[in-house]
C-alpha cells in the first residue's frame, strides 16, 4: 500500500478528472480496506488537528447529535451481517451525543463492531472505541481519558478533585478557608452537582458497553471493566484529561487491542494507514471539517464556507502532525 508522498502524487494523478481527486483516492482505499476485511467500513474523520486556525470552531470538530444523522445516511443498505470497522480520528464531544450514537450502532450491528485507531481517538472518542469488540492501534496510536468536559478546559473529575481537597483541607487546617473560599467562589451555581452527575454518568455508559460488548462471556468482566473505567475516568491515576495512552498502555490496563504493528498483519497495517493518509490529505488540503463516509462511496461532510477542493494539490511532503 503506498504512504503518504505516493498518495499524494496519485491525487495529483486525478487532479485533471472531474470531482475532487481527493474524494477519488480517499473512496478508492477505503473500498479496499473493505475488500481486504470483507466488513462494513465507515470512516468518522475530524479536522481538529488539521485546521489549528480554526479553532475558535470547536464544535464543529466534536462529535455531536449531528453526526447521528451522518451515521443514518451512511449505514442505510448497509449488509449488516458482515459487522462493522470504524474508523475513528477525532477529539471527543459530547457525552449525550455519543451514548446515542453507540445506541444506533448496537442495534444496527449489535456488537460485532471494531474500532480502529490509525493515529487519535480521545474522551468521548475513546468512549466510542469502548463500546466496541476490539480496538485496532498501531504502536503510534493513542487513546485519552474519559472524565467529561464542563466547560474550556475543565473536567468533571477535575472539579471533584479539587472540591475535595479543599472540603479535607478548610475542615484540617481552617487557616487555609479564606483561600479556598476566593477559589471556589468562581465556581459557578451546581458545578459540582453537574460535575458528579456527568462523571458517573460516563462511568456507567462505559462499564456497561464494555461488560456487554468486549468482556461480554467473560467470568470477570464487571471486575475488567471496572478496572478500564477506574483508569481512564480518575485523575489520580490518568492525571490528566489531555494524556496520551498508548496501544501498549491500553492493553496493560486491560482494553482488548489488536496491535496492527505484529508480524502477520502487514496488509491489515498498509489499508489502515493508507486509509489514514488520504483522510488526513483532505483535511489538511481542503475546506472539510469532518468526514463520514462508507466503503460504498457514501458520504456526509462539513466543509467551511467556500470551495472545498484547493486549486492544486499540494506538494508531497507530509504535515508534521502525520502518522508514519
Amino acid at each position: 500500500m503506498p504512504g503518504w508522498k505516493e498518495l499524494l502524487e496519485e491525487t495529483h494523478a486525478h487532479g485533471n478528472g472531474h470531482g475532487s481527486p481527493f474524494d477519488a483516492v480517499r473512496r478508492k482505499y477505503l473500498r479496499r480496506y473493505a475488500q481486504l476485511t470483507r466488513r462494513n467500513v465507515i470512516a468518522y474523520y475530524s479536522g481538529w488537528l488539521q485546521k489549528p486556525e480554526l479553532e475558535q470552531l470547536g464544535f464543529a470538530f466534536e462529535l455531536t447529535d449531528a453526526d447521528k444523522h451522518a451515521f443514518l445516511s451512511v449505514t442505510h443498505r448497509m449488509d449488516r451481517r458482515k459487522g462493522l470497522d470504524l474508523f475513528l480520528h477525532t477529539p471527543g464531544g459530547d457525552l449525550a451525543a455519543t451514548e446515542s450514537l453507540v445506541d444506533y450502532l448496537r442495534k444496527t450491528f449489535g456488537t460485532d463492531v471494531r474500532a480502529i485507531i490509525p493515529q487519535i481517538a480521545m474522551s468521548a472518542g475513546t468512549m466510542l472505541a469502548l463500546s466496541c469488540k476490539d480496538v485496532l492501534m498501531g504502536r503510534h496510536s493513542t487513546i485519552g481519558p474519559i472524565d467529561p468536559h464542563l466547560g474550556p478546559d475543565v473536567t468533571s473529575h477535575a472539579v471533584l478533585e479539587e472540591f475535595e481537597t479543599a472540603r479535607q483541607q478548610m475542615k484540617a487546617e481552617p487557616d487555609t478557608i479564606p483561600l479556598w473560599q476566593a477559589i471556589l467562589s468562581k465556581y459557578r451555581p451546581t458545578l459540582v452537582t453537574e460535575g458528579m452527575k456527568a462523571h458517573q454518568w460516563a462511568r456507567t455508559l462505559v462499564h456497561g458497553w464494555l461488560v456487554s460488548g468486549m468482556f461480554a462471556g467473560r467470568p470477570d468482566a464487571d471486575e475488567a471493566a471496572t478496572k478500564v473505567v477506574s483508569f481512564l475516568a480518575e485523575h489520580a491515576l490518568a492525571l490528566s484529561h489531555r494524556r496520551h495512552i498508548s496501544a501498549e498502555r491500553a492493553k496493560g490496563i486491560g482494553i482488548s487491542v489488536t496491535l496492527l504493528d505484529e508480524p502477520g498483519r502487514e496488509k491489515l497495517q498498509d489499508a489502515v494507514l493508507s486509509v489514514h493518509h488520504a483522510y488526513v490529505q483532505t483535511l489538511s488540503f481542503t475546506g472539510a471539517l469532518k468526514i463520514v463516509e462508507n466503503q460504498q462511496g457514501v458520504a456526509v461532510v462539513s466543509a467551511v464556507r467556500g470551495p472545498v477542493a484547493p486549486q492544486r494539490v499540494p506538494p508531497a511532503d507530509p504535515p508534521a502532525n502525520a502518522a508514519a
